[in-house]
């Protein structure tokens, strides 16, 4: 996109407006990582990335180092049309699986920038930075520390009813990284809310 994709719009609001709609929705206490500038208009606590240009991994240390909860939603930001019904589903899902993660797959593929996390993982996800290692999955893996994973695939869970969607499964994990993704997510947003 050129810019930080939480200041581009999609309806006339913020990706991160949506986002945090979405959150506010579910009850959920929001904070932000690894957020360049400013969002005008947008009040949530932003924690300076620890290790900034580390991608989302650095994001996910500093949420996990500032945070006192046991388990974090994350989410990527250019994820617009996730539904919050999917979201509150997996955050229940999390709750009761008591996994270390809990990660959706989309056509056999872990889709790690939506998932619940604990904060058990933190020594994997630095251990991961500091080995100079920025993937996500692989950090997870190695700070399970005899935990396990609740990988689960999406259009299964959803075909049995377990949410209801406006959206068929595999739009909603549509990424905005470029001008025409985030022109498909409008059209798409256009005919289908995206609370």
């Amino acid at each position: 996109m050129g810019r930080d994709k939480a200041r581009v719009e999609l309806g006339g609001r913020p990706l991160l407006e949506h986002m945090l709609k979405k959150l506010q929705a579910l009850g959920l206490r929001a904070s932000v990582a690894g957020l360049r500038e400013p969002v005008e208009g947008v009040a949530a606590p932003v924690l300076p990335d620890s290790r900034p240009g580390c991608g989302p991994l650095s994001g996910m240390e500093t949420v996990f180092s500032n945070s006192g909860s046991g388990a974090v939603l994350m989410v990527g930001v250019d994820l617009p049309l996730l539904e919050t019904e999917f979201l509150g589903w997996m955050v229940r899902r999390a709750e009761t699986t008591g996994a270390m993660a809990t990660i959706p797959r989309l056509l056999g593929e872990p889709q790690p920038l939506c998932a619940v996390y604990r904060r058990e993982l933190l020594g994997g996800l630095t251990e991961a930075l500091d080995d100079g290692d920025y993937k996500v999955m692989v950090a997870v893996e190695r700070g399970l520390c005899g935990g396990r994973i609740d990988l689960f695939d999406t259009e299964r869970v959803a075909a049995a009813g377990a949410w209801q969607s406006r959206l068929p499964t595999h739009c909603q994990f549509m990424n905005c990284n470029r001008p025409e993704d985030l022109a498909l997510a409008e059209a798409m947003a256009a005919q289908a809310p995206i609370l």
